[in-house]
């Protein structure tokens, strides 16, 4: 772990996206001896502006949140299953909270070299544009940042390393 690259994160969103950017960076990973971590944020933010706006009442706020978390659980334990297969370790974190905010806490306190992120969805309206978290991230670390964007290319990389 000596060279430009020591630590990378990869953020996990549960977007087909964020599977082949978690594909990519265990082939980066493995690749440059670096360690690897995957963040999953549960997005309260959105959660709060759902109940204030009274699209749910709390009792549904509090069900869906549970359903978020366990959605957050099962794609970590997905991107772990990824990364074990190569023989490669990860951490997997879990947080909640405004997730650009949380992202960027995240590469700041743990000196993250890389952040690596999915395709961002493309831009329907301003609206849009403004709220998207991982665009918003992106501008926001202090540190390099990959977008995969070639699902293909990272499916045959995944699968040609052993």
């Amino acid at each position: 772990m000596d060279g430009p690259i020591r630590k990378i994160l990869v953020y996990v969103d549960g977007t087909e996206g964020s599977i082949t950017a978690a594909q990519y960076a265990v082939v980066l990973s493995r690749s440059c001896r670096a360690e690897l971590t995957a963040l999953y944020v549960v997005n309260t933010r959105a959660l709060d502006d759902l109940l204030k706006t009274r699209i749910f009442v709390k009792a549904e706020g509090e069900e869906y949140q549970r359903d978020l978390q366990e959605d957050a659980g099962r794609y970590l334990n997905h991107v772990r299953s990824l990364a074990r297969k190569k023989g490669l370790a990860i951490q997997t974190v879990h947080k909640s909270g405004s997730v650009h905010q949380e992202i960027r806490s995240f590469v700041q306190e743990n000196a993250i070299d890389l952040l690596v992120i999915g395709e961002l969805s493309h831009v329907r309206s301003r609206r849009d544009e403004f709220y998207n978290e991982a665009e918003r991230a992106m501008r926001a670390v202090p540190c390099c940042v990959l977008m995969v964007k070639d699902e293909q290319r990272g499916w045959e990389l995944y699968d040609a390393l052993t």
